[in-house]
C-alpha cells in the first residue's frame, strides 16, 4: 500500500498510517485524549495548514506573454507590418487590435485551467469535531495537524486522512474511486495487501461518513493527503495542444516562410527584369501581403466560437476554443461508470422470496411476503428520503434505495416515525457486514437485521413459511444476482421476547430469512443509443471505473460496449503490467472494462492510448478523474451529478450529464473542423490570382503593365473575402459525417488534396480568367507590349480600367469558389444553394463593396480603380459559374471513382 513518496525533510515522510496502534501513536506523538492546545498550534506552524495549495505559484506573465508568441499571431504581427510599410496605417491598427482580442481570450481560457485545485478545496468542510486538551471541541478544518483525535459520525465529511482508534463507519469513497456503493471501515481492521484505499481501517480527507460513528487519529493533512496527492497529480499534467492547434501552428509557420521567401526572391528578379529598387521593394511586400491569409485567425476563431455557442445549447459547455475540434477527431472514448454511463442511484429490480422464489420488484404489492420483506429493508437503515427532513435525501445510496422500494410498494414510513418506534440500533460493522435494530412493530420489539448474505444467513435458523434454510436455493440466486452485476442484500427478523437486547451478540440470533433483494444502479436512458452513434462513427469506448468488475461489465453489456462479454482488466493485474504490455493492450481493437482503477491507472492508460496515436476524450465526475481529465486530449465531465474538481479539470462539463451529448459535440467537432477546411480552402485558392500578375510583371520585365495593386490585394484579403469565409465558418453538415470513421491524428487541415484543389484547380482556373480580363481590356483599347500606361499616357485610363477587371475579376472568381467549397465530396445540389442564408448575405456584402471600390469617387483615386462599362461586367458574369462548375465536375469525377471502388474490388 504504497503511498506517494514526498521529500525527505518533509515532517509527515516518516508517518506510517499501517504501523500498529501503539507504535503510531508513538510516532505522532500522541494519545487517545489527543493533543493540547499549544501542542496544536506548534504542529499547525511545523505541518502547515490542512488547504490545498498551489505549486510554483501563479503563472499568469508567461502564460499572457505566450499567446503573443504563437505562430498566428506572429504570423498577424508580420502582416500588420507590412501593412505599415505599405502605407495603410488604420489596417495595421487594426490587424494589432485582433491579436489583442485573441491573446485576451486565449489567456482567459488558461486561467480556467488553475481553477481545479482551488475547486479540490471544497471538499475539505470549513469545521471538524476533534479533542483538544482532553476535551471535544469544534475545530477549523484548515488547523488540523497530524496527531488529532478526529470524531466522525453519520453525515460528517472527513476532513484528513486518518487511522481509526474504535468504532465503524460506511464511507462514501465515490469522489475518489468512482464507486458508488459506500465501503466499511472499522478499527482493528487487519491490515490485507493492496491499494491504500481498500485499507479496513483508514479513513480519508474528501469523503463523507454515511453511517455508523468512530474515532480516529489524524496522519497527514493538506497536500499529504490522499485529496491533495490528486491536486498535486492535476498540477503535473501540462495542457497539450489541439491537433486543430499543432496543424495551424505547423501550416501558418510554412505559409510565412513561404510569403517571406517569395518575397525576398522578388527582389533580384524585379532589379534583373529593369526595375527600380523602390520599385522592387514595393512589390515584394506585394508579394508577401498576397501569401499572408490575413482574415485566417479571427476566422478559425469564430468559427470555433460558433461551435462552442451550438454547443452549449445542447447541454455542453466548452471552455476551450480547440476542444470543439478535438472532439471531431477524437479515436477513443474513456468513460467512467457510475454517474455516467449509470445514474450514480441505486434501485432494486428483483426480489428473491421463499417459497416464491426469484420476482420483480414492481408488481407485488399485493404479495404479503414482499411486504415484509421491503417494511423490515426499510426499518433497520437511518437514511431519509427527499422531502423527508432533507430537501436532497440523505444516507447511504443502498438505504436510500431500500426505502424507494418500501414507498413503492405502499409500506414505507417516514424518517420521523421509523425514528420513533427505535428501541434500539447496532450500526454496521463493516467486520461482520450487517446492521440491525431494534423496533416496535403494533406494539411488539422486533429485531430487524439486513447486510451481506452470508453474514445474515450465519445468523438465520429458518425462512419465512418455513422450519429450515434451503442453501442450494439461496446459493443459487445469488450466484445469478451476481452474474448479472447486482448487488444483493439478505433481510431477516425475529420477535423479541421479554427485554431489549443491549447487544449485537444476543439481537442478531434465531432470526428468520424473510428473503433477498437485488440492487442495481442502471444505466442512463439515451447510453445505448449514444454508444450505438459512437460505434458508427468509428470510435471505440473504453470503461475506467473504480467499481467491481463483473458489475461493470454488465452495465458495459447493457449500453452495447465490449460486446456480448466485455473483457475485464483489474486494477492489480493493470499495475503489475509493464508500460509496453500496457500499450500492447489498448492497441488492439477490443473495447475494455478496467476495473478498480487508481488515479494513477486512469493517467496510464490515457498515456498507453495517446502514445498509439489516438485522440482521448476521457468522461468523469469524480476527484479521483481530475489528473486523467485535464490530461486527456479533452476532457468531458457531468455538470449535475459531477464534483466541482472535475467541472473544473474538464475541458468540457455536460450540463445534462446526458452520454448523449457527447456524440452530438463529436457532431459537432467535426462539422467544425470540415468548415475550416473549406473556409481555408476558399482564403488559399485566390492566392494564385493575386500572385500570379506580379510574376507576369516581372519575368516581362515590365512590358506588361503591374495587373494589380498592393492596396487592391489588401482589399480582397481584408474586406471582399472576409464574410463568405466567415459564412462558411456556419456551413451546415455534408450527408454522412457521422458515418465517416474519424479521421487520422496525423491527417492536418491543410494537407495535398486541399493544396491541389486551391491552386491547381480553383486558383490557377481564377488566374487564367483574370489574367485574360486584365490583357483583353488594353488589347481592346490598342496596347501592345511596352506601349506606356503611366500617368498622362493615352492609355492610362484603359489601365486603370483593365486593373479593375484584374481587381474585379478576383472577386466573381471568389463567388465561384465560394460556392464550390461549400462540399468537399457531395454535389451542390446535395446540400441546396440557399442552405447557408448567411453566405448569400456575404457574396451580397461582397459584391457591393466590390461596387462601391470601382464607382465611388474617393474610393477610386485611393485604390486605383476606374468605373467600368457595361460590356466589362458582362465579361466578368460568367467567371463565376466556370470557376465552380470546372470544380462541380471535379467534384463529380471523384465521386464515380470512389462509388466504384468497391465493386471493382469485389
Amino acid at each position: 500500500m504504497a503511498r506517494t513518496t514526498y521529500p525527505a525533510d518533509d515532517p509527515q515522510t516518516a508517518i506510517d498510517e499501517q504501523e500498529p496502534l501503539t507504535a503510531l501513536f508513538r510516532d505522532l506523538r500522541t494519545s487517545p485524549a489527543g493533543l493540547g492546545g499549544r501542542e496544536a498550534a506548534r504542529r499547525l506552524i511545523v505541518y502547515g495548514p490542512n488547504e490545498l495549495v498551489r505549486r510554483g505559484g501563479r503563472r499568469w506573465p508567461r502564460e499572457l506573454l505566450n499567446q503573443f508568441t504563437q505562430p498566428l499571431a506572429v504570423l498577424l504581427f508580420v502582416a500588420a507590418a507590412l501593412a505599415w510599410f505599405s502605407g495603410n496605417a488604420p489596417l495595421a491598427v487594426a490587424v494589432v487590435a485582433v491579436i489583442l482580442l485573441n491573446a485576451a481570450f486565449a489567456f482567459m481560457q488558461e486561467m480556467q485551467a488553475e481553477k481545479a485545485v482551488e475547486a479540490l478545496a471544497a471538499y475539505l468542510p470549513a469545521t471538524a469535531r476533534a479533542i483538544r486538551d482532553g476535551i471535544e471541541r469544534t475545530v477549523v478544518a484548515r488547523e488540523l495537524v497530524p496527531g488529532d483525535i478526529l470524531l466522525v459520525a453519520e453525515g460528517d465529511r472527513v476532513c484528513a486522512d486518518a487511522r481509526l482508534i474504535d468504532g465503524a463507519v460506511a464511507i462514501d469513497l465515490s469522489a475518489l474511486n468512482g464507486e458508488s456503493a459506500p465501503v466499511a471501515r472499522a478499527a482493528g481492521a487487519a491490515a490485507q495487501p493492496g491499494p491504500l484505499l481498500e485499507a479496513q481501517d483508514l479513513l480519508f480527507s474528501g469523503t463523507a461518513c454515511t453511517a455508523g460513528a468512530a474515532t480516529a487519529v489524524v496522519t497527514r493533512t493538506g497536500m499529504h493527503s490522499e485529496i491533495g496527492r490528486i491536486a498535486a497529480l492535476s498540477q503535473r499534467v501540462r495542457t497539450e495542444p489541439s491537433p486543430l492547434e499543432r496543424q495551424i501552428s505547423r501550416a501558418t509557420w510554412i505559409i510565412a516562410a513561404v510569403a517571406v521567401l517569395v518575397g525576398a526572391a522578388f527582389l533580384p528578379l524585379g532589379l534583373l527584369a529593369g526595375l527600380g529598387w523602390a520599385a522592387a521593394v514595393s512589390f515584394a511586400i506585394g508579394l508577401i501581403v498576397a501569401n499572408v491569409p490575413e482574415g485566417l485567425l479571427p476566422t478559425i476563431t469564430l468559427a470555433l466560437a460558433v461551435g462552442v455557442r451550438e454547443l452549449a445549447r445542447r447541454g455542453a459547455v466548452v471552455k476551450r476554443l480547440s476542444a470543439v475540434e478535438t472532439l471531431g477527431s477524437t479515436t477513443v472514448i474513456c468513460t467512467d461508470k457510475t454517474g455516467t454511463l449509470t445514474e450514480n442511484r441505486m434501485r432494486a429490480v428483483r426480489l428473491w422470496l421463499p417459497g416464491a422464489g426469484d420476482v420483480p420488484a414492481t408488481g407485488v404489492a399485493a404479495d404479503p411476503d414482499a411486504l415484509a420483506l421491503a417494511a423490515a429493508a426499510a426499518a433497520c437503515s437511518t437514511a431519509r428520503l427527499p422531502g423527508d427532513g432533507a430537501a436532497e435525501g440523505s444516507g447511504d445510496p443502498t438505504e436510500l434505495a431500500l426505502l424507494r422500494l418500501a414507498a413503492d410498494l405502499g409500506t414505507g414510513v417516514s424518517g420521523r416515525e421509523r425514528d420513533a418506534a427505535r428501541a434500539a440500533v447496532f450500526a454496521f460493522d463493516a467486520r461482520i457486514k450487517r446492521m440491525s435494530t431494534v423496533d416496535r412493530v403494533n406494539g411488539v420489539a422486533v429485531v430487524h437485521t439486513k447486510g451481506a448474505p452470508e453474514s445474515v444467513l450465519a445468523c438465520c435458523t429458518a425462512m419465512a413459511g418455513t422450519t429450515g434454510l434451503d442453501g442450494a436455493q439461496l446459493t443459487a440466486a445469488m450466484d445469478r444476482y451476481a452474474a448479472a452485476g447486482l448487488r444483493v442484500l439478505a433481510v431477516a427478523q425475529r420477535p423479541v421476547d421479554g427485554p431489549i437486547p443491549t447487544g449485537r451478540e444476543t439481537a442478531e440470533t434465531e432470526l428468520t430469512l424473510l428473503g433477498l433483494i437485488a440492487m442495481v444502479d442502471p444505466p442512463r436512458d439515451g447510453v445505448a443509443d449514444a454508444v450505438t452513434a459512437a460505434h458508427g462513427a468509428g470510435m471505440r469506448i473504453h470503461v475506467i471505473t473504480g467499481d467491481y468488475g463483473p458489475t461493470a461489465a454488465e452495465i458495459a453489456r447493457r449500453v452495447g460496449i465490449g460486446g456480448a462479454a466485455p473483457r475485464i482488466v483489474a486494477g492489480a493485474d493493470l499495475d503489475r503490467m509493464s508500460e509496453q504490455e500496457l500499450d500492447d493492450l489498448v492497441a488492439g481493437t477490443d473495447e475494455i472494462v478496467f476495473a478498480r482503477s487508481s488515479p494513477e491507472a486512469k493517467l496510464r492508460i490515457c498515456e498507453a492510448l495517446r502514445a498509439g496515436g489516438e485522440i482521448v476524450a476521457m468522461t468523469g465526475d469524480g476527484v479521483n478523474d481530475a489528473p486523467a481529465l485535464r490530461h486527456a486530449d479533452i476532457g468531458v465531465a457531468m455538470g449535475r451529478s459531477g464534483t466541482d474538481v472535475a467541472r473544473e479539470a474538464a475541458t468540457m462539463v455536460l450540463t445534462d450529464d446526458n452520454f448523449t451529448t457527447i456524440v452530438r459535440a463529436v457532431d459537432a467537432g467535426r462539422r467544425v473542423f470540415d468548415n475550416v477546411r473549406k473556409f481555408v480552402l476558399y482564403i488559399f485558392a485566390h492566392a494564385v490570382p493575386e500572385v500570379v500578375p506580379f510574376l507576369i510583371y516581372a519575368l516581362s520585365g515590365g512590358l506588361i503593365p503591374l495587373p494589380l495593386t498592393v492596396l487592391q490585394i489588401l482589399a480582397i484579403d481584408l474586406g471582399t473575402e472576409t464574410l463568405p469565409a466567415l459564412a462558411l465558418g456556419r456551413e451546415p453538415a455534408e450527408p454522412g459525417l457521422m458515418t465517416r470513421p474519424p479521421r487520422p491524428p496525423g491527417a492536418g487541415v491543410i494537407d495535398r488534396r486541399l493544396l491541389a484543389r486551391a491552386w491547381g484547380l480553383l486558383g490557377v482556373t481564377s488566374a487564367v480568367l483574370v489574367m485574360g480580363a486584365f490583357l483583353l481590356t488594353l488589347w481592346q483599347a490598342g496596347w501592345r507590349p511596352g506601349d506606356p500606361t503611366g500617368p498622362g499616357s493615352p492609355l492610362h485610363h484603359a489601365y486603370l480600367q483593365a486593373t479593375t477587371m484584374t481587381f474585379a475579376g478576383i472577386v466573381a472568381c471568389q463567388v465561384g469558389t465560394a460556392i464550390a467549397a461549400r462540399t468537399d465530396r457531395a454535389s451542390l445540389r446535395a446540400i441546396g444553394l440557399f442552405s447557408n442564408r448567411l453566405l448569400i448575405y456575404g457574396i451580397i456584402f461582397e459584391l457591393a463593396f466590390t461596387a462601391a471600390l470601382i464607382y465611388a469617387p474617393p474610393l477610386q483615386t485611393v485604390f486605383g480603380t476606374a468605373a467600368l462599362p457595361p460590356q466589362q461586367l458582362a465579361l466578368l458574369l460568367p467567371f463565376p459559374f466556370i470557376v465552380w462548375g470546372i470544380d462541380e465536375l471535379a467534384r463529380w469525377i471523384r465521386r464515380r471513382q470512389t462509388d466504384q471502388t468497391p465493386s471493382a474490388v469485389s
